[in-house]
């Protein structure tokens, strides 16, 4: 079988640590080029991937070398002309999260993705944890009933030190896109996507003038349901905290790690499975589950898990909650 010839723009941490490790391990695909404004560097990983070619310009090697995918991973400002470049190419396109700083470009990217005719997927990488594909399963199945409320939240340490996440004008925002876009995918995939009512956030810049460091938000929904995310890289805590609670009329379920509870003749039952695969690099595994989801999907014309149209109402979402913690209150949704 011919080898999915992949071609990568952006080349800073998350491409190095995660798709070039494992995507050059993978005997169907070929990464044929990459890409990266620092010419030195798109050489220096060429050559440490046996890559043949490596190029400064995005448009050089859309228009030199022959594939089938682009996967960007470049500052999230480079997003929509790097993502847009590739669907016009004819190429399938996977985008690391978030697609766009905001809905107007999420939009086009989304856009020219139906005119191409061709798949864009975002990488929404924490949907392939165990334990969230998992809860997602047991939800969807109705075992624990109509979810009417989830309580989610990541409090963490910034994950990069690159200096363009801290830039409103190039990462779109703070915190919120970099940890809350992560749980706000992961709870509105849970709930199916309902139509959103209102949405009311508040913002803090404690460490940074240009972006916020801790967002607090509440979401409702048209049929009633809520969420409420909490996000932070500056609340002084020891540990790290990952979590999304689920409540349902019939049960609930929670994360981190996987708890299942089901009312079973009201009797509140545990019903999490005994065995739940725990890798020993959980990071690193999630983006081999992604990009295999990505290849798959582009090898056989089946969805993707994390199709580029779901991105729309997310950063609809998203845009709101900057909106409302810059006027101060509540936001709603015609």
């Amino acid at each position: 079988m011919e080898k999915l010839r992949i071609l990568i723009s952006g080349l800073g941490g998350i491409a190095q640590i995660a798709h070039l490790p494992i995507l050059s391990k993978l005997d169907n695909v070929e990464i044929a080029g990459v890409c990266d404004i620092d010419r030195s560097k798109a050489r220096s990983i060429a050559a440490k991937y046996n890559v043949k070619s490596s190029f400064k310009d995005l448009d050089e090697m859309l228009d030199t070398v022959d594939a089938d995918c682009l996967i960007v991973t470049s500052p999230t400002s480079m997003h929509k002309e790097q993502a847009v470049k590739g669907l016009q190419k004819g190429l399938n396109v996977l985008v690391e999260k978030p697609l766009a700083r905001n809905y107007e470009e999420a939009s086009a990217i989304v856009d020219a993705a139906k005119k191409a005719k061709k798949l864009l997927m975002v990488g929404m990488n924490n949907r392939f944890r165990p334990e969230v594909m998992m809860q997602e399963s047991f939800v969807s199945a109705g075992e624990i009933g109509e979810v009417f409320y989830i309580k989610t939240g990541y409090l963490k340490k910034r994950s990069t030190a690159e200096k363009w996440s801290v830039k409103k004008a190039e990462a779109g925002g703070g915190v919120f896109m970099d940890l809350g876009i992560v749980i706000l995918d992961i709870a509105l995939w849970m709930m199916k996507f309902p139509k959103i009512k209102s949405v009311s956030a508040v913002n803090f810049n404690h460490s940074f003038k240009d972006v916020e460091d801790s967002s607090f938000v509440l979401l409702r929904f048209e049929n009633g349901s809520t969420v409420s995310i909490e996000t932070s890289w500056t609340l002084h805590r020891a540990n790290d905290m990952f979590y999304c609670n689920v409540y349902g009329r019939e049960g609930s379920t929670s994360i981190n790690p996987l708890r299942i509870y089901k009312n079973m003749h009201d009797t509140l039952v545990n019903v999490t499975p005994v065995k739940i695969e725990k890798p020993a690099n959980l990071f690193k595994r999630t983006y081999e589950y992604e990009l295999n989801n990505f290849i798959n999907s582009v090898l056989t014309g089946k969805p993707s898990l994390s199709d580029g149209s779901e991105s729309l109402d997310r950063m609809r979402i998203v845009d709101a909650i900057y909106e409302s913690a810059k006027a101060g209150r509540e936001v709603t949704f015609k």
